[in-house]
């Protein structure tokens, strides 16, 4: 099946400049630091379970693969301590934007993911933000005031 989305870092036309990553190899959790990956996910969009979970998918690889170059030590660390990602609501595209700002000024791994529209959304619509891994003090920073899904 072929990728329904498209990842906003994958943009060549400039729409990420306003949003560039920190210093993605600065997040150092401590030996035993438990670490999270956060999904948030819009649910003013009315995505089915299904297309959701296809849409948390690629936030979650997306986000492993911005790390795997730039913070191995921080992938190991999160896959030894199981793992865990947690999926939260948002009720708008801006206020996506909004949390993938504060996530990156704080130099965590945030990505947005596109829907190309050849299901159930609109092409371009901004799905899903995927936030980290990381420490989870660091990364409730950001979403400690989101609903759990």
């Amino acid at each position: 099946m072929p990728d329904q989305s498209k990842h906003v870092h994958e943009d060549s036309e400039g729409e990420d400049e306003e949003l560039a990553d920190g210093d993605l190899s600065a997040v150092k959790p401590g030996f035993l630091e438990p670490c999270k990956m956060v999904l948030v996910v819009r649910t003013d969009l009315g995505m089915s379970t299904g297309k959701i979970a296809a849409q948390c998918g690629h936030a979650t690889l997306a986000c492993y693969k911005a790390l795997q170059k730039t913070n191995p030590a921080l992938l190991k660390h999160w896959e030894r301590t199981g793992q865990a990602k947690i999926a939260l609501k948002a009720g708008s595209e801006d206020e996506l934007l909004e949390l993938e700002a504060i996530a990156k000024s704080l130099n965590l791994a945030a990505r947005s993911i596109l829907d190309a529209g050849r299901t159930q959304i609109a092409a371009g619509s901004r799905t899903v933000l995927g936030i980290g891994p990381g420490p989870v003090e660091l990364v409730n920073k950001v979403t400690a005031k989101l609903r759990l899904l």
